[in-house]
């Protein structure tokens, strides 16, 4: 774009005019679309913002947000965020509406910046977009939103929860597959609308098509579990066991949650303890079925972390304060094209052999949670 600032016959005041034209276009070439490290541009409300609003997406999946991310972002927001007023926290239950609902009305009283973990990644543009319109930045939190103007995204390396999930199977499956031949793997996908369910499956297979190629393993049962629901995720199970017979090996499946309701379909099949099953979250219950031998792994992902990230972010935003040692150049790809400023954490796979110095050491669950209805000495934590 080029401009005159002077032509002989304007003078002066064309020279004013120009000068203001310029400006406001170059302005306008510099202001990006997502991470913008100041609470300038695109994000000029969140610049001295102490109202922040936290949208979860819902409660069923997992224990985890309510239980952890809940009061860990109320912390963390409270710490980094200057003058912070009690954060507005909604969970959305499962409905994409009622997110859109709840955020809405977020930003109809005032919330300068928003915190989202979308229930349905696509879905959840239309938040981004709204809140866009008013100024107001998005972190997206744990859970990707396809919009390049979402400001930050905070999280986990999700492929490589995956990989851990999938490594495990390949370093443990020869104890599960037995004499007759039987080396089935059933696999328990998240929600396909979660972009995070996307990538585990990624990562899982990453490790286990190797496998898979070579007959070791026989993928014979594969699905993406709609909303996380748990008793889905069971009839799921059953309808695996159906078609094979009840010989299994190997239940990949995504989270702790439904890893308790495939455990509940292997009970009624004498198959608790028989076979391999990963999980995900490092919820009470998930500990307590490695403990009690049902279920084989979980991943821990330390919420603390997380949102003290995010917390971190509004913070910055808030004061408007450079982003660049919060997210060190990292990036994550949208599918409309955007580059997301990311801070991922890194997450690590647990199971009875470690337990002690990863989830107990940390304070994420405690014994006596763990221990409650588990005989004493069982693998010498309880």
């Amino acid at each position: 774009m080029k401009f005159s600032l002077l032509t002989p016959r304007r003078g002066a005041l064309t020279a004013l005019v120009g000068i203001g034209l310029l400006a406001t276009a170059l302005a306008g070439c510099t202001s990006g679309t997502g991470g913008s490290s100041s609470a300038s541009g695109p994000y000029s409300a969140a610049k001295g913002c102490t109202k922040v609003g936290v949208s979860l997406p819902e409660s069923a999946s997992s224990a985890r947000w309510e239980a952890n991310d809940h009061p860990d972002l109320v912390t963390a927001i409270k710490k980094y965020v200057p003058n912070a007023s009690e954060p507005d926290v909604k969970n959305a239950q499962g409905s994409d509406t009622t997110q859109l609902s709840q955020v809405e009305a977020m930003l109809t009283k005032g919330d300068c910046i928003l915190i989202v973990a979308p229930h349905d990644s696509t879905a959840a543009a239309t938040i981004v977009e709204k809140a866009y319109a008013q100024h107001v930045p998005v972190i997206a939190y744990d859970r990707l939103i396809q919009d390049k103007k979402t400001a930050f995204y905070v999280s986990f390396d999700n492929v490589k929860v995956g990989q851990l999930q999938g490594q495990y199977i390949s370093d443990n499956y020869q104890q599960y597959v037995t004499a007759n031949g039987n080396n089935n793997l059933v696999m328990i996908n998240g929600a396909s609308t979660d972009n995070n369910a996307v990538l585990f499956k990624q990562g899982a297979h990453s490790a286990l098509d190797p496998l898979i190629s070579g007959g070791k393993l026989t993928n014979v049962y594969e699905q993406f579990t709609p909303n996380w629901d748990n008793p889905t995720a069971q009839n799921e199970m059953q309808a695996a066991l159906t078609k094979t017979g009840g010989k299994l090996a190997v239940a990949y499946v995504a989270n702790d949650g439904m890893a308790g309701t495939v455990i509940a379909a292997l009970q009624q099949a004498n198959l608790a303890g028989k076979v391999l099953v990963t999980g995900q979250d490092a919820t009470v219950a998930g500990i307590q079925n490695i403990l009690l031998g049902n279920q084989s792994m979980t991943v821990y992902k330390a919420i603390t972390k997380e949102a003290n990230a995010a917390g971190q972010l509004a913070g910055a935003l808030a004061q408007g304060n450079s982003t660049a040692s919060l997210t060190n150049g990292a990036t994550t790809a949208t599918q409309d094209g955007g580059a997301l400023p990311s801070v991922l954490e890194t997450p690590v796979a647990v199971d009875k052999t470690n337990i002690a110095s990863t989830v107990l050491a940390d304070g994420f669950v405690t014994k006596a949670e763990i221990c409650a209805n588990v005989p004493a000495g069982t693998d010498g934590i309880c």
